[in-house]
């Protein structure tokens, strides 16, 4: 990955420490939760958050407008940032959103929006605490014997409570692939039918079991758009919680630049050359990813890699 980028919601481990060896130390999480420097992100049952209404920055609580205001849900460890714990609190229905931004003073906002307008760290915050409480919220019952599940571990692991069972169960994260392909001096990228006019991507899809991340590269390129790849370099990854994903983010190289749009998953996937792609963000007919997906970042280096192009110069704000 060229040095100084960072994916949206990423670099995270540059400001937090997730303290994982403490999460089952009781007595040290109450003593966390329970001091003056603890803050609380507050998530909404669909999985959004609060702004500060006079300023670009996460509505975070005190510990004492926790323990009044939502003093019964159970909170879950994030880390510790600066000296001080951050903790997630994941509401339900029973709060509804507009008392929530009557008693925060604060407007709901979403991961989307909050990725391309809060501070690095706060949007990678609000990402790994959205992922997490999706993850609490959709594994209540054990999938072994389907006992109910309790919390532990801060709420980084769910536990059967059945008696002859007491199975572990862990976060899951599901790996995705997304590539731009390159072949004599062009780059490979696919549209659906529902985005917005113009709007040009890289491809991407899950990986399946018993695949590894390059072959999964080849094989979701050769079923979208017919084309072969052969060399796959890994160039950076994003946490993508919409609701669960990894995106893994790679350069691909084709060996037959031979479009076939076999399984009907895109509208249409074309070559450009960085020629093209100047003149259509000129002329508004292309329209490059959103900022907010690593798909950006690997058409930029793609650019400055082949062309001594910048993106962010090319792009209108």
């Amino acid at each position: 990955m060229s040095a100084g980028v960072t994916n949206i919601f990423a670099g995270l481990s540059l400001v937090l420490d997730r303290m994982s060896e403490r999460r089952d130390h009781e007595a040290w999480l109450a003593e966390q939760a329970g001091c003056r420097e603890a803050r609380y992100l507050v998530l909404d049952a669909p999985g959004d958050s609060y702004l500060l209404r006079d300023s670009e920055g996460l509505r975070w609580l005190s510990e004492g407008e926790r323990r009044e205001w939502f003093g019964e849900v159970p909170i879950s460890l994030l880390g510790v940032a600066d000296g001080c714990p951050h903790f997630l609190l994941a509401l339900d229905e029973t709060h509804p959103v507009d008392a929530l931004e009557e008693r925060l003073a604060a407007r709901r906002i979403g991961l989307r929006e909050a990725g391309l307008r809060l501070p690095a760290a706060e949007a990678g915050l609000f990402a790994y605490a959205k992922g997490l409480a999706h993850w609490q919220r959709e594994t209540r019952f054990c999938s072994s014997c389907g006992a109910p599940l309790r919390r532990v571990a801060a709420g980084h692991r769910m536990q059967c409570t059945g008696a002859a069972c007491g199975r572990l169960h862990f976060p899951r994260t599901d790996a995705a692939i997304i590539t731009v392909v390159e072949h004599d001096g062009a780059c490979l990228l696919g549209r659906q039918a529902s985005w917005p006019r113009g709007r040009w991507s890289a491809l991407a899809g899950f990986v399946e079991p018993g695949e590894s991340l390059e072959d999964a590269v080849r094989r979701e390129v050769a079923e979208e758009a017919g084309v072969r790849v052969g060399e796959v370099h890994y160039h950076s990854s994003q946490p993508w919680p919409l609701p669960a994903s990894l995106m893994v983010g790679f350069i691909a190289g084709a060996l037959d630049p031979a479009i076939d749009l076999r399984d009907g998953e895109l509208e249409d996937a074309r070559w450009f050359t960085p020629e093209q792609i100047v003149a259509g963000l000129a002329d508004g007919s292309f329209a490059a990813p959103t900022r907010l997906s690593v798909s950006y970042q690997l058409l930029a280096h793609w650019l400055r890699a082949r062309a001594g192009l910048e993106l962010d110069a090319l792009v209108s704000p």
